[in-house]
């Protein structure tokens, strides 16, 4: 039986296998065998990848790039797998059974390392309100050598003593280097888990807005960008800045490819109101068709200039004169000069219901205008946003206020406005995409999982959120940490508590007034929105690894036996399996007992986990029926190794789960 590997298996994607796996299913030719003391291998041939590329080598002196120092340890970081896991909490999570959410408390590097086979390619939104690069403390320090013993250390799970999470001190000042090393490795994990028509937004100041863009650009490419929106958050403007007083911040929005289709925002109460007309076909508008502004003369588009004809009696419009229609209608401006109208003649004849003549203000002269209707296909129209945010609804004050009235007891500085966030929500995705992902890697005051939330509450949607931070300690003579708030992660994952207790509260009085159920929602089933989270926390690996002491040798031996370490559970170690196997952490998970051990059942029976000591031949073959049960195009299992009989009992097992056909079989 082949057994899981603790510093191969239990490790994260490796990034450069897959790249380098990506390279040669492109350019064969440029991958050639090598021999050295490791065996022979394959390795790229330089030479032949730069014939390959022709032209597209880059050799010269002088050439267009965006460097610092520390550029390459950074992306060396990105690139080493993670050794560490991740650990259930279901006591500080609600609704563990039901619901699809997450919050992984810790270094979201490590995080993001761990996520890379599970969530690859998954995420519809990212969203990064990183930490400002104001000259104060950032924390998420990286240790390139063991980034999980120094997290440990760092958050105090180590050093009982503590020590200060600092990567930038007030005495570096606002060095863009740290802050840039800090960032890069993070966007390019993220980059990987976000699906082809996903999109990334990012919040950030005046300090570092040019260098993120120009990260942005290296890391998601510059064609992929899509504006830089500027988010009027002060509009009285903030006077602790030299010259001039600060009222907005920047938004960056890149696209992972042209695969994206934005789904547009909800119109606002004073768009609805336009809508006051009614047919058959349902609530409208008119515009007027005349072209204003820009190109908008008969000179400049002579083609888009021509008569319509009105019916007097009706309002209807043709583009022939007949004894119906017998009022001409040209797009002639109110100075008298020949405008030109917004379709061309061939749109105008598909689309003549659409229609409506106007007589003006009285007067013999007719107008022409458009029906915009505010339904089609059963989809209300959305809009576009623009490239200025603002309103009361987008203030940091506003933010504020909306904040204190949910958390009094737990102060935080400058969060993100909900509805603002909402408001990326709603245009990354459809209600109707049940599996859109939303990420915050800075996870703060947990605003994201609030505004999906939110969102879902009001449109039935069925998006999910995965919020990562860091258990960054409150200061001890704080009210937060006063009031049993010892770090932003609980602050975090208790507004998300109370967030789902507040709509569960509101959907339960809907269903009084309403006499009736919510559409969509059961007695039994109370987590059709999402209210709900799973938290895990970051950690080192459940397996022990060898470490062979060779001054007793006995002992080692003995603890080598039993090689998961003595202060984790089973539930540790199944969701350690997991991520190790590229499984969704939110799987369903079946408990069963068959001749009393008790056997784990994930996805249905993708994969199968039995830790229990003393395992016979019955458990092994009650395993083996599963397969014809539950039918999994393909079954994975695993064992812990001391865990059989004896030998014999092992030696079997394989060949009875392999005449079952399931051939991938390991051991811890």
């Amino acid at each position: 039986m082949e057994k899981l590997d603790p510093k191969t298996d239990g490790a994260t994607m490796n990034i450069v296998e897959e790249n380098i796996e990506k390279l040669r299913e492109l350019l064969p030719d440029a991958f050639t065998e090598s021999s050295d003391e490791n065996g022979t291998r394959l390795k790229v041939n330089f030479d032949a990848l730069r014939e390959l590329l022709g032209d597209y080598i880059e050799d010269g002196q002088e050439r267009y790039s965006f460097n610092w120092n520390g550029k390459a340890r950074a992306r060396r970081i990105a690139q080493t797998p993670s050794t560490g896991t991740l650990r259930p909490c279901p006591e500080e999570s609600a609704n563990w059974d039901t619901t699809q959410n997450l919050f992984i408390e810790g270094d979201n590097l490590e995080v993001l390392k761990l996520l890379q086979k599970s969530y690859h390619k998954k995420v519809k939104m990212i969203y990064i309100d990183p930490p400002y690069n104001t000259g104060k403390d950032f924390i998420y320090p990286d240790n390139f050598r063991d980034n999980i013993e120094n997290y440990l250390e760092l958050t105090g799970q180590k050093d009982e003593e503590g020590r200060k999470l600092s990567a930038n001190t007030e005495t570096s000042g606002r060095f863009h280097t740290d802050w840039l090393n800090m960032m890069y490795p993070r966007l390019k994990l993220a980059r990987n888990l976000l699906r082809e028509d996903g999109l990334v937004f990012i919040s950030i100041d005046d300090n570092e807005s040019y260098n993120l863009r120009s990260l942005m650009n290296e890391v998601f490419g510059e064609e992929n960008f899509i504006a830089d929106v500027a988010l009027v958050n002060n509009l009285k403007g903030r006077n602790d800045k030299k010259y001039i007083a600060t009222a907005n911040e920047r938004l960056l929005i890149y696209v992972k490819s042209d695969e994206f289709e934005e789904f547009g925002l909800d119109l606002p109460d004073s768009k609805l109101k336009e809508y006051e007309l009614k047919d058959k076909d349902g609530k409208y508008r008119l515009i007027e068709l005349r072209k204003r502004g820009g190109a908008d003369t008969r000179k400049e588009r002579p083609k888009m200039f021509y008569p319509f004809y009105v019916n007097p009696e009706t309002g209807n419009v043709n583009l022939e004169e007949n004894g119906d229609y017998t009022i001409e209608a040209l797009p002639i401006k109110s100075t008298g000069v020949e405008g030109r109208w917004r379709w061309g003649i061939d749109t105008a004849k598909n689309r003549l219901e659409l229609l409506v003549g106007q007589r003006v203000n009285g007067k013999e002269k007719y107008n022409i205008y458009e029906k915009d209707y505010l339904e089609k296909e059963g989809t209300i129209k959305r809009i576009k946003p623009k490239s200025v945010i603002c309103g009361t609804d987008y203030s940091t004050d506003g933010a504020t206020k909306a904040y204190r009235a949910l958390m009094p007891e737990a102060d935080f500085s400058n969060p993100k406005p909900v509805p603002m966030i909402e408001d990326l929500v709603t245009y990354a995705a459809p209600p109707s995409d049940e599996e859109a992902i939303f990420l915050d890697l800075f996870s703060g005051s947990s605003t994201l999982a609030h505004a999906v939330i939110s969102r879902n509450s009001k449109d039935n949607g069925r998006r999910n959120f995965i919020c990562i931070q860091l258990p960054e300690k409150t200061e001890i003579d704080s009210e937060e940490f006063k009031n049993g708030f010892k770090t932003i992660a609980e602050i975090g994952k208790e507004r998300i508590r109370r967030v789902i207790k507040k709509i569960e509260a509101e959907q339960t009085e809907k269903a009084k007034e309403a006499k009736e159920k919510l559409p969509g929602m059961d007695d039994s089933e109370s987590n059709n929105l999402g209210l709900g989270f799973k938290v895990f926390k970051l950690d080192s690996s459940n397996i022990k690894p060898w470490d062979a002491d060779f001054d007793n040798l006995e002992h080692a031996l003995l603890n080598a036996v039993e090689n998961i370490k003595p202060d984790r559970s089973e539930a540790d170690v199944l969701y350690e399996i997991l991520l190790k196997y590229g499984l969704d952490l939110t799987l369903p998970i079946e408990e069963r007992k068959i001749d009393g051990k008790t056997v784990y059942i994930i996805g249905a029976g993708a994969l199968v986990l039995c830790l229990a000591d003393d395992i016979s031949l019955d458990v092994v073959e009650g395993i083996a029926a599963l397969k014809d049960e539950l039918k999994p195009e393909l079954m994975r299992v695993v064992f812990k190794d001391a865990g059989f009989k004896d030998d014999v009992v092992k030696t079997n097992a394989v060949q009875i789960l392999r005449q079952a056909d399931i051939e991938d079989v390991k051991s811890l």
